[in-house]
């Protein structure tokens, strides 16, 4: 028997991170993430899932992001019972991560089933639920950075520090195969240079495959330092209180809350800027911040003390329902964050209806808005976005600022992996869309690696690994998602037509509205559509997720 490495998500798409090796010993995963993004990619959750449960010895899992950890309830509700193995900041982490992602699902099944009610239909099934959480995290255990460890027969394995997220790790695997030994490095998310908390990205070099992300392949950065960085938030921050209204920061419950919220207080502490409050509005936000307490010893470049850290008297740290309530009566002189950071689920849509309609309120997005989010239409340019169904005026002024990206951006992924080489096998690019992997391989081949060396795997895509090289390659004949469905599915064009008609219908006369109309019916007919009926249905929403990264 050989080893195979199969690539069940990240493999044309950013988020579902789950790689499965198969061994002569047994088969174990690294990571096993929710799908996120348009509906399409969504749905890939509630499909079955493409290996056995039951057959899987241990897990390796990277760091807490939901797009990596998030369907691991879903594995322990199939029966699986294994080891997951982790840091002990990423198991402190997923203690709140997993049961607040379980309750998104069952709330959100809640809100199928009504639908269902009125329709006649089955009640809908969460993807899994609280229980299926805690199952998971009473199978967690914990390794330290740089100490080997042998989760399983013919295994083991190494953690080092990636500096994306607290816990966040690079993991070395070394499988054995009959008399050879394979060794493989799954980067996870690697993090930038310039990061509060971390020291920059390690591990050791020389490897038979390297499997790296991309998701900014191809996309720099502006150069910068931390104080570079704090100094572009400060100008944001001041510019928009002297507009005279509130500051809406849309930002992941993981890393980017607890970065601003350390940049703020080292700004106020210093007179630099002078807000009225500032909100850390998001119970996950909240539990997690208190995660970063308890690991402070760990971090790097932090102006802040253990006590002063987030403790600034200004800061509001929410997680009741009627304080969250309570922000709305503050019309200016507040700096606001909450989840999600791509704005689809959460307070933070509560937030964005109620300031994004004053001219004199700011909206700054602090990370990658992904096309099909609410954060994507509003910073595109849009006159108005629809938020829980209804169309909200965009009149604030939108900003966003790119430094507090926990992602190293392309020359960073290139150093990263300069510094692994030689990859005796393969390198596989995954963890990023098309675009961006294609820039990221280009550049890979241009320092002198084989074209056939550079591999994208797509989604099931399978590989035969040897010390040699790759061997046999394999692909599903029935792909899990139809390809054009991952960038651009219909229900996001449906929402944008939705969104464009009822725009036209409002501007029109009533001659021109039927005019419209008459013109849509004729389209349909000549497309072979159903005749159309007396009244025009509802478009039903897209269920919403959280954000990438959160």
């Amino acid at each position: 028997m050989t080893v195979t490495l199969h690539f069940h998500g990240a493999a044309g798409t950013v988020t579902g991170s789950c790689y499965r090796v198969v061994h002569p010993q047994g088969q174990f995963l690294v990571d096993c993430g929710l799908f996120q993004g348009n509906k399409s990619v969504r749905d890939l959750n509630l499909k079955p899932t493409p290996f056995a449960p039951k057959a899987i010895d241990f897990l390796l899992l990277t760091h807490a992001h939901i797009d990596h950890a998030g369907l691991l309830p879903k594995l322990y509700r199939e029966g699986w019972r294994g080891p997951m193995w982790m840091t002990e900041p990423t198991a402190g982490l997923l203690e709140y991560m997993l049961p607040d992602s379980a309750g998104i699902q069952e709330s959100e099944a809640e809100r199928e089933t009504r639908k269902h009610n009125r329709r006649g239909d089955e009640p809908a099934r969460p993807l899994y639920t609280m229980k299926d959480a805690t199952e998971a995290l009473a199978h967690r255990q914990t390794c330290q950075y740089g100490e080997w460890i042998t989760p399983g027969p013919g295994v083991r394995a190494r953690y080092w520090n990636a500096g994306h997220i607290i816990g966040s790790a690079s993991i070395e695997v070394e499988v054995r195969d009959g008399e050879k030994t394979i060794r493989l490095m799954f980067s996870g998310d690697i993090g930038p240079d310039e990061k509060v908390f971390y020291n920059e990205p390690e591990g050791p070099a020389g490897f038979d495959y390297i499997l790296c992300e991309s998701t900014y392949g191809g996309r720099e950065r502006d150069d910068y330092t931390l104080a570079q960085r704090r100094e572009a938030l400060k100008l944001e921050i001041n510019t928009a209180l002297a507009r005279g209204g509130n500051l809406v920061i849309p930002a992941f419950a993981v890393e980017r809350s607890q970065e601003l919220l350390h940049d703020i207080g080292v700004l106020i502490k210093g007179g630099e800027i002078d807000p009225r409050l500032v909100f850390l509005d998001s119970p996950l936000a909240s539990k997690v911040t208190g995660v970063y307490r308890k690991y402070a010893r760990m971090f790097d470049d932090v102006e802040l003390g253990a006590d002063e850290l987030f403790n600034d008297p200004r800061f509001r740290i929410i997680e009741a329902v009627e304080d969250s309530k309570a922000i709305n009566a503050i019309r200016g002189g507040a700096i606001i964050m909450s989840a999600s950071g791509m704005a689809d689920a959460g307070r933070i849509k509560h937030h964005l209806r109620n300031n994004l309609i004053r001219a004199n309120a700011t909206v700054l997005f602090v990370g990658y808005q992904a096309p099909g989010t609410l954060g994507h239409v509003i910073l595109s340019g849009a006159k108005e976005a629809r938020i829980h169904g209804t169309l909200v005026p965009i009149r604030a002024t939108i900003r966003s600022i790119g430094n507090y990206s926990a992602h190293a951006d392309h020359s960073e992924l290139m150093a990263w992996i300069k510094e692994r080489l030689p990859a005796h096998g393969a390198i596989f690019l995954t963890h990023g869309e098309d675009e961006e992997r294609a820039a990221l391989r280009s550049a890979i081949i241009d320092i002198g690696i084989g074209g056939d060396q550079v591999i994208l795997p797509l989604l099931d895509d399978y590989f035969e690994l040897t010390a040699a090289g790759v061997g046999a390659k394999a692909r599903p004949a029935t792909p899990r998602i139809d390809p054009l469905q991952v960038h651009s599915d219909w229900h996001n064009a449906f929402a944008d037509f939705t969104i464009r008609l009822s725009q036209k219908l409002q501007s029109g006369s009533d001659g021109e509205k039927l005019a419209v109309m008459q013109a849509l019916q004729k389209q349909l007919s000549e497309l072979g559509a159903a005749p159309s009926p007396a009244h025009v249905a509802t478009p039903i929403t897209p269920v919403e997720s959280r954000g990438f990264d959160e």
